[in-house]
């Protein structure tokens, strides 16, 4: 669960980026991304609900010094990859790809979360703030900060990509820059060349080059080109998608996979913590019930939960399948048989009928006698067309 304070981001001029996440988030929907499952507010704070990773986040795993094989890093950038190849068919530019905002399950599969600074572009648009963290901000961010590009798209992501996936490996980045490092400075180290061990694979160092490509329309930025890579040539990213392929490294069960000050910091330095909000609200709530009105709600703040979103979609998704297969049996059926509504006299449906006389003889006694039949003979004729039946009666 994350938690903002309301007070706090509407004097900081920060509700607009809190809302915006939420309304991206719930319209967001992958098997590597952090889901947003229920978004709601009370009178101090607002809270967003979020899957629950147990594995904890790269950055703790890294800093524990866990050596990160080949293998390992592959499996995470097919995972991350499908994730960014997804958020740009959906036009989302993440902008802060980094081993903080990469959460792990409990078996080791990678997800992409922190949506704060991320930003859906318009077709054909650009985006041209300097958002990010530095060590992992492409070339292009720094150069449409000092004006020499109008703005970035999809393809910063991919180089953010590239930096973790460097970072697993060798446990250090590729590029010295940190967020003091000045802006002209990070341009030159930028576009030195890439340090790879040469204990490396071959395919591996090509994978990493063509993430770690400085002009961005030439770099890999999308699933179809990992997929043409030497290494990852062989893996199906179906089993991918659906988490089928085991990764090599998973986290440890017989501790918390993140470190417990961080957690018990809320608890001891934050001046509201979460946990004595209950008596805290209710002190507020008996002091205004007959002063102050109850404070308004932010009405741009989605009240989101994913549970009725899911029930939704699976009933419109029943409904069409309803529509398609009663389509369906309307175009193939056909009339087989039609009874027929003149009585037993009538001839049957498949069977030629006489043809009708309006000037009918009457067959005398005699004849009538000889062929032992009614002196009178009743043909009849049915004509039809689609719902229409009408009778023709000759005598």
């Amino acid at each position: 669960m994350k938690y903002v304070s309301r007070s706090a981001c509407e004097s900081r001029g920060a509700l607009g980026g809190v809302i915006k996440e939420v309304e991206l988030l719930a319209s967001l929907e992958h098997p590597f991304l952090v889901n947003l499952w229920f978004s709601f507010q009370d009178e101090e704070d607002l809270f967003m609900v979020c899957d629950l990773l147990t594995g904890g986040d790269l950055r703790y795993h890294l800093q524990n010094r866990v050596e990160f094989s080949e293998e390992s890093v592959a499996l995470l950038v097919c995972e991350l990859g499908s994730a960014l190849d997804y958020l740009q068919n959906q036009r989302v530019v993440h902008r802060d790809v980094k081993p903080d905002n990469i959460l792990l399950d409990s078996c080791g599969h990678a997800h992409l979360t922190d949506f704060n600074i991320a930003t859906r572009l318009a077709k054909d648009g650009l985006a041209c703030s300097m958002s990010g963290t530095k060590p992992y901000m492409a070339p292009e961010v720094f150069m449409c900060a000092l004006d020499e590009l109008a703005g970035y798209t999809f393809p910063v992501d991919w180089w953010s990509l590239g930096v973790v996936a460097y970072e697993m490996r060798a446990n250090i980045r590729p590029f010295p820059i940190h967020s003091n490092t000045a802006m002209v400075e990070v341009k030159n180290i930028l576009y030195t060349p890439v340090y790879y061990p040469r204990y490396w694979s071959l395919d591996f160092v090509d994978l990493l080059s063509k993430l770690l490509c400085v002009h961005p329309g030439a770099r890999m930025s999308s699933q179809h080109e990992l997929q043409q890579t030497p290494l990852l040539r062989h893996i199906d990213f179906s089993k991918v998608l659906t988490k089928q392929i085991k990764p090599s490294f998973k986290p440890p069960e017989d501790h918390l996979n993140c470190d417990p000050c961080l957690e018990l910091e809320e608890m001891i330095i934050e001046t509201r913590p979460l946990h004595k909000k209950k008596k805290r609200l209710a002190k507020q709530r008996s002091a205004q019930k007959d002063s102050d009105p109850e404070r308004v709600w932010i009405k741009e703040y989605i009240a989101y939960n994913r549970f009725k979103e899911l029930k939704r979609k699976d009933m419109e998704r029943k409904e069409t399948e309803w529509e398609r297969e009663l389509q369906e049996a309307m175009a193939n059926s056909v009339v087989t048989s039609l009874t027929s509504i003149a009585g037993p006299n009538a001839s049957p449906p498949n069977q030629e009928l006489p043809k009708c006389n309006t000037n009918a003889e009457t067959v005398n006694s005699s004849n009538a006698a000889k062929s032992k039949t009614p002196t009178k003979t009743n043909t009849s004729r049915f004509r039809f067309d689609l719902n229409i039946c009408t009778k023709d009666a000759c005598n």
